[in-house]
């Protein structure tokens, strides 16, 4: 009796079939088509009565690997691979919402999601509505006659709260909705949403899937239903992911277990440092004890991811006075590196909101968002020490 693989095992010998060359490493299909036999062979795969790869904007070999080692790291059914995270948030969206169309979000999303919501959605006549993340009774208030689904992310961006899927799943079988969850701050390795009720879950692959800031990619994973809509979508609209980034990603993917785990253990410590630190307000990690969704951390996820957000005293002249004297972690936008990041979000990825949306899910001038990377942990401290103390 066969016992099924371990996370691990499965990110790692997850794997195209073997050319006639026998390799040991995956190659790079870079190929923009593929060849038939015959005439009828062309016309069987493109009426899919014959499962092949086509066309590297339908499917290719590495992207296939890819989308199917994610898949199983989710228990998910199917999978679409994207160039980007967020050609994965908005085919995803585009494929389920018509003109006329509603849809629950948490607050608390990214920056280009949430002009999404608020700037080209209102142009097809889809609206949406916001909850606030600490006071999630109210989403049941919310839902309209034509709402299609709930949207979240957990832990969400950039103020690692946490939301419990398990009740808005509930809520979204109550109504007939689906549920849809940004899982791109914990990866598949921390928690699978799916388990927890989700229909569809989204990934930005560029972050801790690739690991080092290499290459942009997305996917979304699902019920298979839904996906088959999704890749019917993307198939006509072209946003998907090329055969050199899947082949780097699903590399990368072989070695996500032991990169998150010390990512996790990096950034508890640093949280709890930070916690004692006499110029610093607050603190925010799911794995603290303090944080008020900590009991639905533990419940959902494995460890408590790699994002610490915080808060410097003075406000935007304190945080201008930090970032500057920062000498070790980066100044960037992304997260999920090798390398420790330290953002502003009020300045860069959640620049363009508006002032009141970011009051409200916690975004004040002082915010930081700090990605903790693969340094010693001492190191990391020491820079972020001598940056607040300067």
């Amino acid at each position: 009796m066969s016992k099924k693989k371990h996370f691990e095992t499965d990110a790692i010998r997850t794997q195209s079939e073997n050319t006639q060359f026998s390799e040991h490493s995956v190659p790079m299909y870079l190929t923009s088509g593929f060849v038939f036999d015959d005439a009828e062979e062309m016309r069987a795969s493109f009426a899919e009565e014959k499962q092949r790869d086509l066309y590297s904007r339908y499917s290719n070999p590495n992207v296939n690997e890819f989308v199917e080692k994610v898949c199983k790291m989710e228990g998910a059914e199917d999978g679409f691979a994207f160039a980007s995270g967020m050609a994965a948030v908005f085919s995803t969206f585009a494929t389920l919402l018509d003109a006329g169309d509603h849809v629950v979000s948490c607050s608390s999303v990214f920056g280009a999601t949430h002009g999404l919501f608020t700037k080209y959605f209102p142009k097809w006549n889809i609206e949406c509505s916001y909850f606030n993340i600490n006071e999630v009774e109210t989403v049941e208030d919310l839902i309209q006659p034509n709402t299609k689904f709930i949207y979240a992310e957990t832990p969400t961006n950039p103020g690692v709260d946490v939301l419990d899927m398990e009740f808005l799943s509930s809520i979204c079988k109550k109504h007939n909705l689906l549920l849809v969850i940004d899982n791109c701050f914990a990866t598949p390795y921390l928690q699978n949403p799916i388990k927890f009720g989700a229909d569809l879950v989204i990934h930005s692959a560029t972050k801790l899937m690739d690991g080092q800031g290499r290459v942009l990619g997305g996917i979304t994973v699902g019920n298979k239903e839904l996906i088959r809509e999704i890749y019917l979508f993307s198939r006509l609209t072209g946003p998907s992911m090329s055969p050199f980034n899947a082949w780097v990603l699903s590399k990368s993917l072989e070695t996500l277990a032991v990169r998150v785990e010390k990512h996790c253990e990096n950034a508890l410590k640093l949280a709890e440092y930070l916690e004692s630190h006499p110029k610093v307000k607050w603190v925010k990690y799911p794995f603290l004890k303090s944080h008020p969704k900590y009991e639905v951390a533990k419940k959902q996820m494995r460890l408590g991811g790699s994002i610490v957000a915080f808060e410097v005293e003075g406000g935007i002249e304190g945080g201008r006075n930090f970032f500057d004297n920062i000498k070790m972690c980066s100044l960037s936008a992304n997260l999920g590196d090798t390398r420790t990041i330290v953002t502003h979000p009020a300045s860069t990825t959640h620049a363009k909101v508006e002032p009141e949306v970011k009051a409200a899910v916690g975004i004040t001038d002082g915010t930081v968002r700090c990605s903790l990377g693969l340094e010693h942990i001492d190191d990391i401290i020491a820079d972020i020490e001598q940056a607040l103390d300067s």
